[in-house]
Protein backbone atom coordinates (compact mmCIF):
# COMPACT_ATOMS: atom_id res chain seq x y z
CA UNK A 1 0.00 0.00 0.00
CA UNK A 2 1.27 3.46 -0.88
CA UNK A 3 0.67 6.03 1.80
CA UNK A 4 -1.41 9.09 1.00
CA UNK A 5 0.17 11.03 3.86
CA UNK A 6 0.70 14.68 2.79
CA UNK A 7 -1.83 14.34 -0.03
CA UNK A 8 -5.14 15.99 -0.72
CA UNK A 9 -8.39 14.12 -1.14
CA UNK A 10 -10.68 15.91 -3.56
CA UNK A 11 -14.33 14.99 -3.05
CA UNK A 12 -16.01 13.88 -6.26
CA UNK A 13 -19.24 15.72 -7.15
CA UNK A 14 -21.44 12.66 -6.55
CA UNK A 15 -20.49 12.76 -2.85
CA UNK A 16 -23.46 14.76 -1.60
CA UNK A 17 -25.35 15.41 1.59
CA UNK A 18 -22.71 15.36 4.29
CA UNK A 19 -19.64 17.20 5.51
CA UNK A 20 -17.53 15.72 2.71
CA UNK A 21 -19.63 17.25 -0.06
CA UNK A 22 -17.32 19.72 -1.82
CA UNK A 23 -14.53 18.97 0.65
CA UNK A 24 -10.79 19.21 0.26
CA UNK A 25 -9.15 16.99 2.86
CA UNK A 26 -5.50 17.01 3.85
CA UNK A 27 -4.23 13.55 4.86
CA UNK A 28 -2.07 13.81 7.98
CA UNK A 29 -1.47 10.09 8.46
CA UNK A 30 -2.16 7.00 6.37
CA UNK A 31 -0.90 3.53 7.16
CA UNK A 32 -2.09 -0.07 7.44
CA UNK A 33 -4.23 0.87 10.46
CA UNK A 34 -6.21 3.56 8.62
CA UNK A 35 -6.04 7.26 7.87
CA UNK A 36 -6.52 10.62 9.57
CA UNK A 37 -7.22 13.83 7.69
CA UNK A 38 -8.48 17.37 8.12
CA UNK A 39 -11.03 19.05 5.89
CA UNK A 40 -9.40 22.37 5.03
CA UNK A 41 -12.14 24.31 3.23
CA UNK A 42 -15.24 24.19 5.44
CA UNK A 43 -15.54 27.16 7.79
CA UNK A 44 -17.37 27.03 11.09
CA UNK A 45 -19.12 30.08 12.53
CA UNK A 46 -16.28 30.35 15.06
CA UNK A 47 -13.12 32.46 15.17
CA UNK A 48 -9.90 31.53 16.96
CA UNK A 49 -10.39 34.47 19.32
CA UNK A 50 -13.56 32.84 20.69
CA UNK A 51 -11.68 29.63 21.49
CA UNK A 52 -8.88 31.58 23.16
CA UNK A 53 -11.34 33.40 25.40
CA UNK A 54 -12.76 30.04 26.50
CA UNK A 55 -9.20 28.99 27.45
CA UNK A 56 -8.69 32.20 29.44
CA UNK A 57 -6.08 33.31 26.89
CA UNK A 58 -6.00 36.78 25.43
CA UNK A 59 -6.88 36.99 21.75
CA UNK A 60 -4.69 39.14 19.53
CA UNK A 61 -5.50 40.90 16.25
CA UNK A 62 -4.57 37.87 14.12
CA UNK A 63 -6.79 35.51 16.14
CA UNK A 64 -9.81 37.79 15.63
CA UNK A 65 -9.62 37.10 11.89
CA UNK A 66 -8.61 33.43 11.99
CA UNK A 67 -11.48 31.20 10.90
CA UNK A 68 -11.87 27.83 12.59
CA UNK A 69 -12.65 24.98 10.19
CA UNK A 70 -14.83 21.89 10.40
CA UNK A 71 -12.05 19.31 10.20
CA UNK A 72 -14.33 16.29 9.99
CA UNK A 73 -17.08 14.38 11.73
CA UNK A 74 -14.90 12.72 14.41
CA UNK A 75 -14.10 14.38 17.79
CA UNK A 76 -15.75 17.65 16.79
CA UNK A 77 -15.00 19.20 20.19
CA UNK A 78 -11.25 18.64 19.84
CA UNK A 79 -9.00 21.21 18.18
CA UNK A 80 -6.30 20.35 15.66
CA UNK A 81 -3.63 22.81 14.55
CA UNK A 82 -1.84 22.22 11.26
CA UNK A 83 1.24 24.43 10.94
CA UNK A 84 4.50 24.91 9.06
CA UNK A 85 6.96 25.85 11.79
CA UNK A 86 9.69 23.35 12.74
CA UNK A 87 10.48 25.50 15.79
CA UNK A 88 7.09 24.45 17.18
CA UNK A 89 7.54 20.71 16.66
CA UNK A 90 7.25 19.83 20.34
CA UNK A 91 4.06 17.79 20.70
CA UNK A 92 3.62 17.89 16.91
CA UNK A 93 3.43 15.07 14.38
CA UNK A 94 5.28 15.66 11.11
CA UNK A 95 2.71 15.23 8.35
CA UNK A 96 4.82 16.34 5.39
CA UNK A 97 8.14 17.96 4.48
CA UNK A 98 7.14 21.26 6.10
CA UNK A 99 3.85 20.51 7.84
CA UNK A 100 3.10 19.47 11.40
CA UNK A 101 -0.03 18.59 13.36
CA UNK A 102 -0.67 19.20 17.04
CA UNK A 103 -3.56 19.21 19.48
CA UNK A 104 -1.51 21.01 22.13
CA UNK A 105 -3.22 23.70 24.19
CA UNK A 106 0.24 25.25 24.55
CA UNK A 107 0.23 25.97 20.82
CA UNK A 108 -3.02 27.92 21.20
CA UNK A 109 -1.47 29.94 24.02
CA UNK A 110 1.60 30.62 21.85
CA UNK A 111 -0.68 31.81 19.06
CA UNK A 112 -2.48 34.15 21.44
CA UNK A 113 0.87 35.60 22.50
CA UNK A 114 2.00 36.08 18.89
CA UNK A 115 4.73 33.46 19.36
CA UNK A 116 3.17 30.66 17.34
CA UNK A 117 3.77 29.60 13.77
CA UNK A 118 3.41 32.15 11.00
CA UNK A 119 1.24 29.83 8.89
CA UNK A 120 -1.36 27.59 10.48
CA UNK A 121 -4.95 26.46 10.32
CA UNK A 122 -7.22 25.26 13.08
CA UNK A 123 -9.98 22.70 12.86
CA UNK A 124 -12.49 21.24 15.24
CA UNK A 125 -12.75 17.55 14.53
CA UNK A 126 -11.05 15.32 12.01
CA UNK A 127 -11.84 12.77 9.32
CA UNK A 128 -10.91 9.19 10.09
CA UNK A 129 -10.89 5.96 8.13
CA UNK A 130 -10.46 2.42 9.44
CA UNK A 131 -7.97 0.02 7.86
CA UNK A 132 -8.85 -0.43 4.19
CA UNK A 133 -11.79 1.99 4.25
CA UNK A 134 -10.08 4.83 2.40
CA UNK A 135 -8.69 2.40 -0.17
CA UNK A 136 -12.23 1.09 -0.80
CA UNK A 137 -13.53 4.64 -1.23
CA UNK A 138 -10.78 5.35 -3.77
CA UNK A 139 -11.68 2.23 -5.76
CA UNK A 140 -15.30 3.42 -5.73
CA UNK A 141 -14.35 6.84 -7.13
CA UNK A 142 -15.31 8.83 -4.04
CA UNK A 143 -12.05 10.82 -4.12
CA UNK A 144 -9.35 12.08 -6.42
CA UNK A 145 -5.90 12.40 -4.87
CA UNK A 146 -2.94 14.68 -5.47
CA UNK A 147 0.18 15.65 -3.53
CA UNK A 148 -0.46 18.43 -1.02
CA UNK A 149 0.94 21.89 -1.61
CA UNK A 150 1.74 24.34 1.16
CA UNK A 151 0.33 27.34 -0.68
CA UNK A 152 -3.05 25.64 -1.04
CA UNK A 153 -3.01 24.65 2.63
CA UNK A 154 -2.06 27.98 4.11
CA UNK A 155 -2.24 30.81 1.58
CA UNK A 156 -5.42 30.47 -0.46
CA UNK A 157 -8.88 31.59 0.58
CA UNK A 158 -11.07 28.70 1.74
CA UNK A 159 -13.35 28.85 -1.29
CA UNK A 160 -10.37 28.60 -3.70
CA UNK A 161 -8.67 25.56 -2.21
CA UNK A 162 -10.72 22.76 -3.78
CA UNK A 163 -10.49 24.10 -7.33
CA UNK A 164 -6.76 24.87 -6.93
CA UNK A 165 -6.06 21.30 -5.82
CA UNK A 166 -8.14 19.93 -8.70
CA UNK A 167 -6.22 22.07 -11.19
CA UNK A 168 -2.91 20.55 -9.99
CA UNK A 169 -4.14 17.37 -11.69
CA UNK A 170 -4.75 19.25 -14.94
CA UNK A 171 -8.50 18.99 -14.45
CA UNK A 172 -10.96 21.85 -14.73
CA UNK A 173 -13.18 21.48 -11.64
CA UNK A 174 -16.24 22.44 -13.70
CA UNK A 175 -15.67 19.39 -15.90
CA UNK A 176 -15.93 16.83 -13.10
CA UNK A 177 -18.96 14.61 -13.48
CA UNK A 178 -21.26 13.43 -10.74
CA UNK A 179 -21.40 10.05 -12.50
CA UNK A 180 -19.01 7.44 -11.15
CA UNK A 181 -17.67 4.57 -13.20
CA UNK A 182 -14.74 2.32 -13.97
CA UNK A 183 -12.86 2.21 -17.24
Amino acid sequence: MDSLRHHFLIAMPHLQGDIFSGALTYICEHNEEGALGLIINKPLPVKLSEILVELDAYPNKKSENTQVLAGGPVSTNQGFILHNDPDHMENSLRTGPETYLTTSKDMLISLSEGKGPNKFLITLGYAGWEAGQLEDELVNNVWLTCPAQSDILFDLELDQRLSAATRTLGIDPEQLSSEAGHA
